[in-house]
């Protein structure tokens, strides 16, 4: 019996002390914060739990541009992570990045993973893959614009809080009876160049710049300072004179302005429906866009904002089987679909969104779906998108140029004038970089 009690010491010594296969750490470096912050943890948690050969370990670099600059600081210092999230507007920069980046078809294939880009919503999937018909990087939190409103501060107006406004007549309209009600900020926007300007221009299929807004070539110019981009950011300048449209700053500053009560009319991401829903303690609403009825073709549709997932090159095999096996995983349906419900964001493949039409959730929680049936309608040269060089530095010339409007620096022409003028310039050095 001793004898016994002795070989099982002895074998309990022998698994305890035998070294346990190290996981592959899969690095990485995001830019979601708040709920959406807890969203990506939940991901990473939930695979790491559902295997045990990797371990994804998801980092918080900041806003967009921040982990952006600082993803290709660290591939230049030989130290980047293996997954890079990259907001829209650096797609282009991404996919010239030479020897940078690992394409995600090429991941996909070489780990062994069944990977099919028509199994995701094609204007999502467009817009990430290159002229080649090679799918660069994994949409992950794919948005659109969309507009929010509290419906507290509209029946306290004496406006229908079951009714919101459609056009942008409507939103002045809208705008002038809260301010006479009390309101101090009656209609605000976040991602100023992106909901006002992008969004803008697609939604009425009007050109923001040449050669398909720059899906045909590096010689695209910028041309966002047409007779209808003027008068909307003249109507803007005058809102803004008027107190009925308040700036609250540059990127998603804005969206605090609307939780928190103060603004009762919002344009900003679809993706932020998670934060609004957690942190209002409101009843708001979510709808579309608005529009200038007298332009013809409107409203067309949005374009894909929110981030892709890109791999980024020199790292090991074993870490690139990982990163295809972590994808594999958020590209399910069921996860997708929790993803989409939970967050607002696009689900990123039809499996997804026909799982959650199915299950009744956007019956039960009218307007989620507003921002699936701006992005599916058919798409025209003028409204695929925006996919431009140097793009992040002309979003940032034009919040220089257009919060020159709000202080009355300049006018709406002169200021989108410039930025026009500016950007040319940048899209011009690109285009001789990359020949």
């Amino acid at each position: 019996m001793k004898f016994r009690n002795l070989a099982l010491v002895a074998a309990l010594a022998t698994v305890i002390g035998a070294p346990a296969q190290a996981q592959t750490e899969i690095q990485w470096w995001h830019s979601m914060d708040g709920a959406l912050n807890d969203w990506v943890n939940d991901l990473a948690k939930q695979f790491n739990e559902s295997q045990s050969e990797y371990k994804v370990v998801p980092t918080y670099k900041g806003e967009y541009d921040q982990s952006m600059a600082a993803g290709i600081a660290a591939f230049r210092a030989g130290n980047a992570p293996d997954i890079l999230q990259v907001f829209e507007v650096g797609t282009a920069t991404m996919m010239y990045a030479k020897g940078a980046v690992k394409p995600v078809a090429e991941v996909m294939k070489e780990g062994g993973v069944k990977f099919d880009p028509k199994a995701y919503i094609p204007a999502v999937a467009g817009y990430y893959t290159a002229p080649n018909g090679q799918m660069m990087s994994l949409p992950f939190n794919s948005s659109t614009t969309v507009f929010y409103y509290n419906k507290d501060a509209f029946k306290s107006a004496g406006l229908d809080p079951e009714k919101a406004p459609v056009t942008w007549p409507d939103v002045v309209s809208a705008a002038a009876k809260l301010k006479a009600s009390g309101s101090k900020c009656p209609f605000t926007t976040s991602w100023m160049t992106w909901a006002q300007l992008e969004s803008f221009s697609t939604w009425h299929n009007t050109s923001y710049a040449s050669k398909g807004n720059g899906f045909g070539g590096l010689d695209a110019r910028l041309e966002f300072n047409s007779p209808l981009h003027v008068r909307h950011f003249e109507n803007l300048g005058n809102m803004a004179k008027q107190g009925l449209f308040v700036y609250k700053g540059r990127a998603s500053k804005a969206i605090t302005s609307f939780t928190s009560g103060e603004c009762a009319m919002f344009v900003g991401s679809s993706g932020s429906y998670a934060s609004i829903q957690r942190d209002s303690k409101f009843k708001f609403a979510e709808s579309t866009l608005p529009y200038y009825p007298d332009v013809p073709g409107a409203p067309q549709n949005t374009i894909v904002g929110g981030a892709s997932l890109w791999v980024l090159a020199g790292k090991p095999a074993a870490h690139y089987k990982g990163v295809a096996s972590f994808f594999n995983f958020l590209s399910k349906p069921e996860v997708q679909a929790a993803s989409h419900q939970r967050t607002g964001y696009l689900p990123i493949t039809t499996a997804a969104f026909e799982l959650t039409e199915k299950s009744g959730f956007y019956k039960k929680n009218p307007g989620t779906d507003v921002a699936v049936n701006q992005m599916i309608r058919k798409t025209t040269d003028k409204s695929r998108g925006v996919r431009l060089g140097n793009f992040v530095q002309i979003r940032a010339i034009l919040d220089e140029e257009t919060e020159q409007i709000w202080t009355g620096k300049k006018t709406a022409k002169e200021a989108l004038d410039t930025a026009v003028s500016r950007g040319n310039e940048l899209l011009a050095k690109f285009q001789a970089a990359n020949k």
